[in-house]
């Protein structure tokens, strides 16, 4: 999910190119009724959204989906955010703009150690 609707459909577009089944929701707020109908193995989530910003999704999605994998971007990348973020159980921290290749590098290491 992203604040930005081309940045989300953008990703989403990627994502699905890459053969991921994806859906996309507007901000955290629907994100989180939507987990409540649907398994999802990965969620993408900036940081900077409004009404509920990236760490505070994660603090919420943590209270009934701790082992969600959570890959957060951000194009305001700080040290603090960083650190919350991965203390909060994010997979990975990346900034935009998304590089095709460390986005797939990314993928790669969440589907390959979540199958062991």
């Amino acid at each position: 999910m992203d604040d930005e609707e081309n940045a989300r459909i953008g990703l989403s577009k990627l994502l699905a190119q890459e053969g991921y089944l994806v859906d996309s929701v507007s901000n955290g707020f629907e994100a989180l009724t939507y987990l409540r109908q649907n398994e999802v193995n990965l969620i993408v989530t900036d940081i900077n959204m409004p009404g509920m910003n990236g760490i505070t999704f994660l603090k919420e999605l943590n209270k009934s989906y701790p082992k969600s994998n959570v890959i957060m971007i951000t194009a305001y990348g700080g040290v603090e955010s960083y650190i919350e973020a991965m203390n909060l159980g994010a997979f990975e921290y990346i900034n935009k703009p998304v590089k095709i290749e460390e986005l797939k590098s990314i993928l790669h290491k969440i589907f390959n150690e979540s199958s062991h």
